[in-house]
């Protein structure tokens, strides 16, 4: 039994669905990916632990901030990977929409990462949070930076929420696609209201060619953003799999109830 495959139109055998493109996988291939994709989530991990590790016990506390600037070595880097997420989210969508780079396979990376992100923005939130209550005397004050932050979060939970409205799949894909382009206009605002508005939030401790950061707690944040960018690449390859492998079993599905119904008719 052959069908048609959604992404390039062309007719294939169900037995080639070992890839997401339809082509399949040599043995020796998809082990070596297997492999790297434990050590990339390997590295994350030790990364992570080893960056938790300094930042508690081995970098001395500020000479403002004192204890607390030990979250520095988390909230940044997650809140960089929230950044980074929508970004690849938004360079799919966009090369989706382009007709000579059209391909599900943008579409599935663009979901992927927007999810991670989403999970990433909400512990950005959180980090931000436990920051603020000794710092600013609240949880939560409406904050330019917080509040373009938790907008970005619903903006991105909306689009997650429009991948899930049934359809063919190219046209959920278009619509899918414009949503994220219009969720990310709110990136760069996030990333710019602290300069743009009065804000409660401090100043930047890193830009470009400038750092108020050094010694081991400069080395220690740059662990922390080296990690957790490795964990948001091992994340977004695990959900991206298992997006094909969803997609896979939809078209499993449509072709076996096409064959059943075909069945039933030359009864």
């Amino acid at each position: 039994m052959t069908v048609t495959s959604i992404e390039s139109g062309r007719p294939q055998d169900p037995a080639a669905w070992a890839a997401p493109s339809g082509v399949p996988v040599p043995a020796a291939t998809a082990g070596r990916g297997r492999l790297a994709t434990r050590l990339l989530g390997a590295a994350g991990l030790m990364g992570i632990v080893a960056t938790v590790w300094l930042g508690l016990f081995v970098t001395p506390p500020d000479q403002f901030m004192g204890q607390l600037v030990r979250l520095l070595y988390v909230h940044p880097p997650v809140a960089w990977v929230a950044f980074l997420a929508f970004g690849v989210s938004a360079l799919a969508s966009l090369l989706y929409l382009w007709p000579r780079t059209r391909s599900l396979a943008f579409d599935r990376l663009a979901g992927a990462s927007a999810e991670v992100g989403v999970v990433f923005t909400a512990m950005t939130l959180v980090s931000g949070s436990i920051w603020g209550r000794p710092t600013w005397g609240a949880w939560w004050t409406w904050d330019p930076l917080l509040t373009t932050t938790a907008l970005l979060f619903v903006l991105y939970l909306g689009y997650l929420a429009v991948r899930h409205v049934p359809g063919e799949p190219h046209a959920r894909a278009r619509r899918s696609a414009v949503a994220a382009l219009i969720a990310f206009v709110d990136v760069p605002i996030v990333y710019g209201s602290v300069s743009w508005w009065r804000s409660l939030h401090q100043a930047p401790s890193i830009t470009v060619g400038k750092t108020y950061v050094h010694g081991s707690m400069a080395w220690t944040l740059l662990l922390g953003f080296v990690s957790f960018t490795l964990a948001y690449a091992w994340l977004v390859v695990h959900r991206y799999q298992l997006a094909a492998l969803q997609e896979r079993d939809e078209q499993e599905g449509l072709a076996l109830a096409l064959a059943e119904r075909r069945a039933e008719a030359d009864r």
